[in-house]
């Protein structure tokens, strides 16, 4: 095995293949390479570099090896460190403008849309009726106001076109982060300052008690007259704690079964954050079986056309098995399990890929607590799946 060096080395860049991110010391002004195996048994290399920008510590690409070498790294590195100093941000350039950024959001979504769908036209007729005082800005510049004056006129009066409004406009500011043009959404802190009585109070999803869920996976299992991805789909979701969405949108080339990990990229997350999250060994057999089904799809669990599940798909698996609980439900139990069998809080809100709302306590919790979550996962694997 190659040992890992204290820095890098031309020559160490060049023949490394075990998947893994190296760092280049303490003076690597946060540089590290991160070596990724594909589905197919590539090997990839890519440059990132960790910087606080404004307070918060940002992820910056720098490009693939070898088009980009250990020493054109090191000078991007030193150039961008040179310029946060500045009060410069390194990502500025390039910045888009909402309305550009609405259209690759578009795009980006529009494999998911069925073809012929009107949902591309909905969603740019959208933009231009309720988000015309965001559309000739840079991303980087929007502020809670803005999106709060674009909300508040429909908030009351059209509640069905604010909930869509809404949900596209965040749906932007999810990619400008995953893309690092932000480092936050400034539609949560918009809706916080509208008023609840017009249907957007919380509302609680249907969940089962913790001490349920064995009974309810195992009816989900025997389930075989339902298409057999729908049932893998459920499994996989109440296994990881998941969103509904998260799980049906998987992908195989997120997923890396040697290092029990699937990386969801951020502009599938509701935080617009990258995000891991480790496989115990019950989910990890589901995605074997997933594989077996899936033969050459991308996605993990493809509909019987091959595109992504319908969002229908595994609500009828539980409506067939009779559980009384919605698919966001089962993160609520997981929940409840986690806070009586003592997993501390933070570790808990980290396995459900909460983000801590306070500023501070974001600044200071600055690991991902993978390998604490991957603790708490199998032990609730072991728990549901308790015969």
């Amino acid at each position: 095995m190659m040992k890992r060096p204290r820095t890098l080395s031309a020559a160490f860049v060049r023949t490394v293949n075990r998947p893994g991110v190296y760092g280049d010391g303490r003076g690597g002004r946060g540089l590290s390479l991160r070596v990724h195996r594909t589905l197919d048994g590539r090997i990839t290399k890519t440059w990132r570099q960790r910087v606080r920008i404004k307070g918060q510590l940002t992820s910056i690409g720098l490009g693939p090896y070898p088009e980009v070498t250990l020493a054109e790294a090191r000078q991007k590195a030193l150039d961008n460190s040179r310029g946060v100093l500045l009060g410069q941000d390194p990502r500025g350039r390039g910045v888009p403008t909402f309305a550009a950024a609405a259209r690759r959001t578009i795009e980006l979504h529009r494999d998911s849309w069925k073809a012929g769908s009107p949902l591309p036209e909905q969603w740019e007729s959208t933009f231009r009726l309720h988000a015309a005082p965001l559309l000739d800005k840079s991303v980087d510049r929007i502020e809670s106001a803005d999106v709060l004056r674009c909300l508040t006129p429909i908030w009351n009066s059209k509640p069905a076109a604010a909930r869509k409004a809404r949900h596209r406009i965040n749906a932007v500011f999810r990619w400008c982060v995953g893309r690092n043009y932000r480092t936050d959404n400034p539609v949560d802190r918009a809706v916080e300052a509208l008023p609840k009585a017009n249907g957007y109070a919380p509302t609680h999803h249907r969940a089962l008690p913790h001490g349920e869920v064995a009974t309810a996976l195992r009816a989900v299992r025997r389930t075989t007259d339902m298409h057999p991805a729908a049932v893998l789909c459920v499994e996989l979701l109440v296994l990881t704690a998941v969103r509904p969405g998260e799980a049906r949108g998987a992908r195989w080339d997120e997923i890396d079964m040697e290092a029990a990990r699937w990386t969801i990229p951020a502009a599938r997350m509701k935080a617009g954050r990258e995000f891991v999250v480790p496989l115990s060994t019950g989910a990890l057999d589901v995605l074997e079986r997933a594989r077996k089904l899936s033969g050459e799809s991308l996605p993990v669990f493809p509909s019987r056309t091959g595109g992504p599940l319908p969002e229908s798909a595994p609500l009828r698996v539980l409506k067939r098995a009779g559980v009384a609980s919605t698919l966001h439900g089962f993160r609520s139990s997981a929940r409840s399990w986690m806070a009586e069998s003592g997993v501390p809080a933070e570790v808990a809100e980290a396995c459900l890929a909460h983000v801590p709302r306070s500023k501070v306590v974001q600044a200071y919790q600055r690991s991902d607590l993978l390998e604490r979550r991957a603790e708490v996962l199998q032990e609730w694997n072991d728990y549901v799946t308790r015969r």
